[in-house]
């Protein structure tokens, strides 16, 4: 019976992936409406690029911190990949803006802080279920 009750808690793999990954899934759904209504694309298409790129980088960085044996190197790779993501993403909508236009910059921030937003509050809600699955103490 104790089985029964934890296996229809934990989601089903799908389903935790797309939850664990809604961010991603939603900025890549935003594209169809940015190109439709004219929003400076340029803006998009950086934010967007650069939201991906720094995001699935973060993830492989603390993989291979939870996986490293030493505190030391734990820390060392959590840091960077905490501080490198945040001078990214900096950076990211600093070239949309002198890339572009003052508009591009600006929709490179909104996608960049839309994402961020909807990952940290997944990150708070599931903070069990991904320490587990990175290999971390519950």
């Amino acid at each position: 019976m104790p089985a029964r009750a934890d296996s229809s808690r934990s989601p089903d793999h799908a389903t935790f992936a797309f939850v664990r990954y809604l961010d991603v899934v939603l900025v890549l759904a935003t594209a169809p409406f940015v190109f439709l209504a004219h929003m400076p694309r340029l803006g998009y298409v950086i934010g967007a690029g650069g939201w991906l790129v720094t995001r699935f980088a973060s993830e492989v960085i603390k993989r291979r911190a939870w996986a490293a044996q030493t505190t030391r190197a734990r820390a060392v790779l959590h840091v960077t990949a905490i501080l490198g993501r945040v001078w990214l993403i900096a950076a990211i909508v600093l070239a949309a803006r002198f890339g572009g236009h003052n508009s591009d910059g600006i929709t490179a921030a909104v996608i960049v802080l839309a994402a961020f937003t909807v990952e940290l509050a997944i990150s708070v809600v599931l903070r069990d279920e991904l320490a587990a699955g990175a290999g971390g103490p519950r």
